[in-house]
């Protein structure tokens, strides 16, 4: 919640609680999409991916996009709650608890982010909107459809506490699924999910409250929640304001992760910095890289970079609620860190920095002069399909491409 005067902000690498788990430290291993389930199997390198992050001293890592539901998924390379891991991800969360971090899980639908060509499923939508991987455009929901992914939201929030995950992140941001659902821009609907603010989160308000229902406090849950669309016509932080109150006053998240931008329509905004175009182009299908030539200019604009670049608007939402949250976006060393929990921020979320180097936590504990050594050239985004990491960490063997 937002410091009372004169109250000291706390030490970043004093212990924390969300929910009834307590970190070690209030730094985070944010979801970065790791490109390591070929098939949708859990492997032994996604479970050293995160071991290696809890080695080096987070509090928390994140494992990124394990889907709800099967067309959910952003391709076929990614686990869903349905498959079986055949206990990979129990291991997976033992590796991350002996090195004495806590571990969470990232769950949520994809919607037009799909790719219906790899799922060999259609891709879904609020409306009938574009679904640009798969050069398709998405089926609109049924209400049935609400119903079963409410439920497929649930069942993975289950399956996650019976794996040995500490915590879930609710994926509401980046105009996956949900977040399509809350922006204007995408919702066309007509009917109790469309129009009104109220309507529009209505979708996202029925799976916090079904998870908190079914689960109490068996697992903590965190809810990733866009601010800024960063397109016009787009969800906008006034409206992320109500969404994030009426969150709280639900009781169905125990922290809230504030984010922004549009993996359909403008992705370089969530990140600021270079935008990799022609490294992102190189590794998709010809189809696709032909029509990136096109559309790409437009998509991958470039945005100026600087520490903490979501901490303004992040201070709107922390300044309207009470729960806890964390400050994702450019936190690279304790200036940055300091701002965040002095602006009232419990936790702090940390990506590009972590994938630069893995074991920054011990080296910002051990020298507070330290700075991240990422220069945000963003070239990671294109490793996603190969197995997420730093270019510049040239010492790591990239992992095969797949198909």
């Amino acid at each position: 919640m937002p410091l009372a005067p004169g109250t000291p902000a706390p030490d970043v690498f004093s212990p924390a609680k969300i929910g009834n788990v307590t970190l070690r430290n209030r730094i985070v291993k944010a979801a970065t999409f790791e490109g390591r389930c070929p098939e949708g199997r859990v492997t032994d390198e996604l479970i050293e991916f995160h071991a290696e992050y809890a080695r080096g001293g987070v509090g928390m890592t994140t494992v990124a996009y394990l889907a709800t539901s099967p067309e959910g998924r952003t391709d076929r390379h990614q686990y869903h709650w349905g498959m079986s891991d055949g206990g990979m991800l129990r291991k997976l969360t033992d590796a991350v608890h002996a090195e004495g971090a806590a571990v969470s899980a990232q769950v949520g639908h994809a919607g037009a982010v799909a790719n219906s060509a790899s799922t060999r499923m259609p891709a879904m939508g609020p409306s009938r909107i574009p679904a640009p991987t798969g050069m398709s455009l998405t089926r609109a929901c049924t209400e049935a459809d609400i119903d079963r992914i409410v439920e497929d939201h649930v069942r993975a929030a289950r399956g996650a506490a019976e794996a040995g995950f500490d915590a879930i992140e609710v994926h509401f941001g980046h105009n996956y699924l949900v977040s399509e659902f809350l922006s204007p821009r995408l919702n066309k609907r007509k009917d109790s999910y469309g129009g009104s603010l109220e309507n529009r989160a209505r979708f996202a308000r029925r799976i916090g409250r079904a998870i908190r229902d079914a689960m109490g406090d068996r697992i903590a849950v965190t809810m990733k929640l866009n601010m800024d669309d960063g397109v016009p016509g787009g969800f906008w932080i006034d409206e992320a304001v109500q969404v994030a109150r009426w969150i709280e006053e639900d009781g169905s998240a125990d922290a809230l992760v504030m984010t922004v931008g549009s993996s359909l329509l403008n992705p370089i905004y969530l990140f600021k910095g270079d935008a990799p175009l022609h490294e992102f182009a190189a590794t998709q299908p010809p189809v696709i890289k032909l029509g990136m030539k096109v559309v790409g200019p437009r998509m991958f604009k470039e945005y100026p970079y600087t520490d903490a670049y979501m901490l303004d608007d992040a201070r709107q939402i922390r300044e309207a609620v009470s729960l806890p949250m964390m400050l994702l976006g450019g936190i690279v060393d304790r200036p940055s860190i300091d701002k965040a929990m002095n602006a009232g921020f419990e936790f702090v979320a940390m990506g590009r920095g972590l994938l630069r180097e893995p074991d920054l936590p011990l080296k910002l504990q051990a020298d507070d002069r330290r700075r991240s050594l990422c220069v945000h050239c963003n070239r990671c985004m294109a490793t996603i399909y190969s197995g997420s990491r730093c270019v510049l960490r040239d010492h790591v063997p990239p992992i095969p491409a797949r198909e």
